[in-house]
């Protein structure tokens, strides 16, 4: 199970001028078991839809069967095209749960012709199904790509390129469910009103699970788990309402709207992305206050900004996510005299030392951070992790009074994007 530990954001640890007072906490305590109370009525009337993704058996077994039917057709890559959440999720289960057994993920999101050029070139199409990710059907980067490799994979397949593609879209609209109709391509369904940011709940996050082998299930029990955990309107029983508690505080009381994730493990580096995409599209909507989210990774960024972190203005926070389990691996025993402290070490004994330090060093000069503490690095965990995350920046937009759907920012983008190429 996933504990979330905010000592060392707390007052009592690092003065109540840099930290969370008890009263603040106690202030909000009413408003937040109001917001968990309204987000539960607002998902019994239909709204909130990826909360309820977990809960789509059908859809679950749709992507059982698709990673099956392409497993018995001997399907050695599969070239997966999308961006934003449909990308960037996808991202993370392949960090976290690819193995030299796994099926190839190719995972394709640039418009950058000299690497489109080089996978193209790569690809072993004779082997490869297309696994395309787009709700609409019409954004720019995942459907050109998606044009362009289709086209590769008709050379080869022939009128069977067909039998080799999965559209993952809106099962009601848009360009590319047609051309899936037209051709018939198997679609899987993304629930039309779950934004991409919020879909790794939806084939977006299934199918890459199955693919890689992984248990779909395990996957969904742990975000149903962490949905039992987040329902309760006491605060600190509830991991993302205590998360968002925190957060709110830290930014609008304690000025630091720099929120930095940092998971001490080098198979989640991406989720600091995906962290990045979900807050900044949700609730950077105001130029007042809401939290600026930023990726770093352990051990690594303790060399390049750990020093900023440690003497730099007082406008950084950190959420470490760190994990308990990990395989076996040690230092050897033959080391430098000078070094023989490392003889023998567990690999594991130094990433957690690593942690340890970083956290408090910045203890010891008074800045807020707090940990996620995963058992072991699953489908379960994962499954709660994002399942956590995405329920409080549901409770941040009502905490921040800002509607966390829609991005009507990304929106002006692309209405230029597509003048400019001549729509």
């Amino acid at each position: 199970m996933i504990t979330l530990d905010v000592t060392a954001a707390l007052a009592s640890t690092i003065t109540p001028s840099k930290g969370v007072t008890d009263q603040e906490l106690t202030t909000l305590t009413t408003t937040m078991r109001r917001n968990i109370e309204q987000w539960l009525q607002e998902r019994t009337a239909g709204e909130h839809t990826w909360s309820m993704d977990p809960y789509e058996k059908r859809t679950i077994e749709q992507c059982k069967e698709t990673a099956r039917y392409l497993k018995a057709e001997r399907v050695q890559t599969v070239v997966w095209i999308g961006i934003g959440g449909s990308s960037l999720g996808p991202k993370v289960l392949q960090e976290c749960f690819d193995s030299p057994q796994s099926i190839e993920c190719v995972i394709l999101e640039t418009l950058d012709p000299s690497v489109l050029q080089m996978y193209i070139d790569t690809i072993d199409w004779k082997h490869a199904a297309i696994v395309i990710a787009s709700k609409s059907g019409g954004t720019l980067e995942p459907i050109s790509i998606f044009y362009r490799c289709y086209a590769e994979l008709c050379k080869v397949r022939g009128e069977k390129a067909n039998l080799f593609t999965i559209a993952i879209t809106d099962p009601h609209t848009g360009l590319l469910r047609n051309f899936c109709l037209e051709r018939g391509i198997q679609m899987l369904p993304i629930t039309p009103n779950t934004g991409g940011r919020y879909c790794i709940f939806t084939p977006v996050g299934l199918l890459m699970i199955a693919l890689l082998q992984k248990n779909v299930d395990e996957f969904i029990r742990g975000a149903k788990d962490m949905d039992t955990r987040c329902q309760t309107t006491e605060l600190k029983q509830n991991p993302a309402a205590l998360l968002a508690a925190v957060q709110y505080i830290l930014d609008t009381k304690k000025g630091y709207p720099l929120r930095v994730t940092m998971p001490y493990s080098g198979k989640m580096e991406q989720l600091g992305r995906w962290s990045q995409q979900l807050i900044a599209e949700s609730l950077g909507k105001t130029e007042v206050h809401n939290p600026v989210p930023m990726a770093a990774i352990g051990t690594q960024d303790q060399h390049s900004l750990l020093q900023q972190w440690m003497a730099g203005p007082r406008n950084h926070w950190h959420v470490f996510v760190r994990i308990l389990s990990h395989p076996s691996l040690t230092v050897p025993s033959e080391v430098d005299p000078q070094l023989q402290y490392l003889a023998n070490q567990e690999f594991s004994t130094l990433l957690d030392a690593c942690y340890v330090g970083t956290s408090q060093a910045l203890t010891s000069v008074k800045r807020p951070h707090i940990t996620i503490t995963l058992d072991a690095l699953d489908e379960y965990h994962m499954g709660e992790l994002f399942f956590l995350f995405l329920t409080e920046v549901a409770l941040l937009g009502k905490i921040y009074r800002i509607d966390p759907y829609g991005q009507p920012g990304v929106e002006a983008g692309k209405i230029i994007t597509k003048k400019l190429l001549g729509k």
